[in-house]
């Protein structure tokens, strides 16, 4: 190859690359992506869990909402009132204060204290239980299904199945909901982290219903209704319920009712 051939495949390169690369920097910045500096200060500040427990597709969905001033600067259930404070220094407004909440499961049905109608052999999962006779072995339509559904949904191993009965652990708990989405028996809630008292008991049945299926159902008598100083404690369609606002924590409620279906939180449910 000549010397001008090769001079002339070099310049063409050059001419090459120069027109590229000013035609990837106009494109650049024709097309940038203008990036919220609050957006990415509040995403930082978020766990990173991606739990969905906000109500947004992940913490950088919620972290927009923030920036957006569509959601709450303490709307984080994982990172609770820590994290709500550094996001709110960051989107420059007051920090409400936050109460930690744990998911309770309300059934102390366990393998000794619930009766079964049949021994069931299936799929593990406590959603199929809707297509199998009486919608599980157990007696009380009510109670725990124990196959470990919301176990298994679970992002922070915070809740196991324990002698048929899931059962939460409330240091590892971080409030996102997911189990209480995933219990068709609707018997995961959310409670305050400091609630000393509840009622342990789903069941709405009569009261000799509830007792033929479960040794400790609650039976809606009203005795808790009667011995609480506080009036925290109501019994509304044959379910006694606490007002966690107005509960002293006195016990009374828990040994007056003869079916101890009321617990003191903190003490094994199992014992």
């Amino acid at each position: 190859m000549s010397m001008i051939g090769i001079l002339t495949a070099a310049v063409v390169v050059a001419a090459v690359g120069i027109f590229v690369g000013l035609f990837l920097g106009i494109a650049g910045i024709k097309f940038k992506v203008q990036v919220d500096e609050k957006e990415e200060a509040v995403l930082a500040a978020l766990p990173g869990n991606n739990c969905g427990g906000c109500g947004y597709a992940g913490c950088s969905g919620l972290a927009a909402a923030i920036a957006k001033g569509e959601a709450p600067v303490n709307g984080c259930p994982v990172g609770g009132e820590p994290v709500g404070k550094r996001i709110a220094a960051i989107m420059g407004v007051e920090a409400a204060g936050t109460e930690r909440q744990v998911a309770f499961v309300a059934c102390q049905g366990d393998c000794e204290r619930a009766n079964k109608d049949y021994d069931y052999c299936g799929a593990q999962d406590c959603r199929m239980m809707g297509f199998v006779p009486g919608g599980g072995e157990k007696s009380c339509g009510s109670g725990c299904l124990g196959y470990g559904t919301c176990v298994k949904v679970c992002p922070f191993d915070a809740i196991h199945v324990v002698n048929g009965v899931a059962v939460v652990d409330k240091e590892a708990c971080k409030a996102c909901g997911k189990c209480i989405a995933a219990c068709p028996k609707h018997l995961i809630s959310l409670i305050p982290y400091k609630a000393k008292i509840a009622v342990a008991c789903s069941s709405r049945d009569k009261g000799p219903v509830t007792m033929k299926a479960c040794a400790t159902g609650c039976i809606g008598c009203g005795i808790c209704v009667r011995n609480c100083p506080s009036q925290a404690v109501t019994v509304e369609e044959l379910h006694a319920k606490i007002d966690q606002e107005k509960c002293i924590a006195c016990g009374m409620c828990m040994e007056k009712c003869p079916k101890k279906a009321i617990i003191r939180l903190g003490e094994s449910e199992q014992g």
